[in-house]
Order: C-alpha cells, then sequence, then structure tokens
C-alpha cells in the first residue's frame, strides 16, 4: 500500500474530518469569544474598577518612563504586561465554560434511554397461547 493511499484513507476517515471541522469551528468561535471578552466584558469589568483599561497595564523592565502606551513600552525594552494576561485569562475563563457546557449537553443528548418493556401481546395471541399450551399438555 502505497503511502500517498494510507494518506487518502487517513484524511478521509471520520474522525481526521471531525477534527479538521472541529478545529475550523474552534478558531472561529474563538475570535467571536475575544471579542466578547475585548469588546463587552472587559469594558464593563474596566468601568467598575474606575474607567481603567486592563490591556494596558504593565510593569516596565527595561527602565521605561511612566505612562507610556504598552506599545511604546515594549518597544523600549521588556515589560510585564500582567493586564493582558488578566484578559486572556478571563477569555480562556469563558472559553472553558462554554466548551464545558457544550460537551455536558453533548452527553445528556447521548444517554441512550432505556429501552421500553415490550407492550403485552394483544389479548387474542394471548388466547391462541394459551390454547396451544393447553393442546400440548
Amino acid at each position: 500500500m502505497g503511502m500517498m493511499q494510507e494518506f487518502r484513507e487517513f484524511a478521509v476517515k471520520g474522525n481526521a474530518m471531525d477534527l479538521a471541522v472541529g478545529v475550523i469551528i474552534g478558531g472561529a468561535f474563538g475570535k467571536i469569544v475575544d471579542s466578547i471578552v475585548g469588546d463587552l466584558i472587559m469594558p464593563v469589568v474596566g468601568k467598575l474598577f474606575g474607567g481603567l483599561d486592563f490591556s494596558s497595564y504593565y510593569i516596565p523592565l527595561s527602565g521605561q518612563p511612566a505612562g507610556l502606551a504598552l506599545a511604546e513600552a515594549k518597544k523600549a525594552g521588556a515589560v510585564f504586561a500582567y493586564g493582558n494576561f488578566i484578559t486572556i485569562l478571563v477569555n480562556f475563563i469563558i472559553l472553558a465554560f462554554i466548551i464545558f457546557m457544550m460537551v455536558k449537553q453533548m452527553n445528556r443528548l447521548k444517554k441512550e434511554e432505556p429501552a421500553p418493556a415490550p407492550a403485552a401481546p394483544p389479548e387474542d395471541i394471548q388466547l391462541l397461547r394459551e390454547i396451544r399450551d393447553s393442546l400440548k399438555r
């Protein structure tokens, strides 16, 4: 079996295709969560904490003057950008919670309900069985 044929069999298997679709959807979903966190949640959190923008918080490590924008401070040297980390951490927590809820829902839907007990046979079939059993005796 040639390597190209093996690769083709692998690529068209259900698991590989499911993984590819999951990665693509996950990437798009990650962008949506980034936007929710960056554009909706973090501004509200910043407002609650006095109108502060967490993404621009940093500690200069190379002697940069205070008050520079984060991008300018990074150009001047190393910075400890903890505000950006807070934003990404909130993003991760929200994404992990949403994925947890999706997996929980999928598992709930996948649970097979126990098979119902077979219905009792109709009365005429039951009578015929009783007659058959009586004749056998």
